[in-house]
């Protein structure tokens, strides 16, 4: 008889201690693996001026390491449901020193961009398995476990620009890639403490995984670049995925997944809210710069205080989760956000530190919603579905967001001549970010009656 994984994990009980460890290592890899991306995107301009580049060529550095980190977060995923969690962070986190330690001694901008991807091909096997391990490993204590998991993220988007403006501006930032590097240290103690696991049943349909990377692939450069041949390819390629997963034996994802109308509604839930939370992230420093004419340094201190609130209120988002459940959580979030977005619209043009002030109230709904929909995951999926079903979650909030920053980007390119919030005191060129803050309170409300409404017509059995 075949040893599955769960079965596995059973026979090696964990003690609190365990636990602990476990936790303390994914939130500190995470740490790593979320600041690598914040970090470089300060350090863009920096990269640029090294080596004499465009706006677009030195995009890559993000662009690049955005599409492989999506892919992998789902390949990892899939991975998960058959390979020992333990065997998947090593690879991953070899990778991910190793593409740093490349990036460090890089000579020319090719080999920094070749660096950035393999440190993304590594780094998204952390985000991956980050949210299978509370399923697996804590299920009593799965939304705590997650919370934390969620504020660790939250914390380390707010610092990462604070960390990479520093390095950059005091050393240089081929530094960065150090910083990234020091998961290495790590490997051994995954090693250890770890579960031991036994390899379950079941591969991986490689023809079936390279069609859905080349889709996603072209879509998020079609999102990043606008150029409308990539989106072409990928409907084609989705078409082609399509056809594959209901006609193979062993499909890359199991079409009956698609059919599970509660996890189809959580899944598009959070696509629309992180593409809500992360248009904002990506609207700030703009705003800030434009509107306040602060510069990068201060930027990030105005931002750093969300980011901390954020990370002191994830543990609270996961014991509400538990005690509350998923659904209201997921509401709590959707009040959370729609109070911050509708005070930013209206003090946009106020001093600093009163944005900064009420800036907190939009970063601390960010644990809140990804803990209760990652949770809500775990609850209407299999424990044989959970990898992919967690890979395609992942997916698509790396996807909502690079398609919030695209749509937002491109919308305060236009200048506004009316207010949509009456109470505004934004004026100018200000306005527009005004609006654009105007309506996520606006998105975020229709979203909210999306997910009531989807789950009430499915059962109330599904709302706890």
């Amino acid at each position: 008889m075949t040893t599955t994984i769960n079965e596995s994990v059973d026979k090696n009980v964990l003690t609190k201690t365990d636990k602990r460890k476990i936790i303390f290592l994914i939130c500190s890899v995470l740490l790593f693996s979320v600041m690598n991306g914040t970090m470089f995107m300060i350090a863009v301009p920096d990269v640029a001026k090294s080596f004499a580049l465009s706006p677009s060529e030195v995009s890559w550095v993000v662009t690049g390491y955005i599409i492989l980190y999506a892919i992998g977060a789902l390949m990892y995923g899939k991975l998960a449901d058959i390979y020992p969690l333990k065997y998947l962070l090593a690879f991953g986190l070899s990778l991910f020193a190793a593409g740093s330690i490349l990036g460090f001694f890089s000579p020319n901008y090719i080999m920094v961009v070749i660096a950035r991807m393999i440190q993304a091909t590594g780094a998204s096997s952390i985000v991956a398995t980050v949210f299978i391990i509370p399923s697996r490993y804590f299920p009593k204590e799965r939304g705590k476990v997650l919370g934390i998991v969620s504020s660790t993220m939250a914390f380390a988007s707010g610092i990462g620009p604070v960390i990479g403006g520093f390095i950059t501006g005091v050393l240089n930032w081929q530094y960065l890639f150090l910083i990234s590097a020091l998961v290495l240290i790590t490997i051994p103690f995954f090693w250890k403490w770890m579960p031991d696991e036994k390899k379950k049943e079941g591969k991986v349909d490689i023809l079936g995984a390279a069609i859905i990377a080349i889709a996603v692939a072209t879509l998020l450069l079609f999102i990043t670049m606008v150029i409308w041949w990539y989106i072409i390819v990928s409907i084609v390629f989705f078409s082609l995925f399509a056809w594959r997963i209901f006609h193979s034996k062993n499909p890359f994802i199991n079409p009956e997944m698609f059919g599970n109308a509660p996890y189809r509604t959580t899944v598009l839930t959070a696509f629309l809210a992180i593409m809500a939370m992360f248009g904002m992230m990506f609207m700030l420093p703009l705003m800030l710069s434009e509107v306040n004419e602060l510069n990068a340094l201060y930027i990030g201190l105005v931002l750093f205080p969300g980011a901390m609130a954020a990370a002191f209120t994830g543990r609270v988002a996961g014991t509400l989760t538990e005690k509350q459940g998923s659904k209201k959580v997921v509401f709590i979030a959707f009040g959370l956000m729609m109070t911050g977005f509708f005070l930013i619209s209206t003090l946009i043009g106020s001093p600093a530190w009163i944005l900064g002030a009420v800036i907190i109230i939009s970063y601390i709904a960010f644990p809140f919603i990804q803990t209760a929909t990652a949770n809500l995951i775990s609850d209407v999926l299999s424990q044989s579905e959970i990898g992919v079903g967690m890979g395609i979650y992942n997916l698509f909030n790396f996807m909502a967001g690079a398609f919030g920053g695209a749509v937002i980007g491109k919308i305060l390119d236009y200048n506004s001549t009316f207010t949509i919030n009456p109470l505004a005191v934004a004026q100018n060129h200000a306005t527009i970010y005004s609006n654009v803050f105007a309506g996520l309170v606006i998105l975020t409300l229709l979203n909210g009656a999306f997910f009531y409404f989807s789950f009430k017509r499915k059962g109330s059995e599904y709302l706890q």
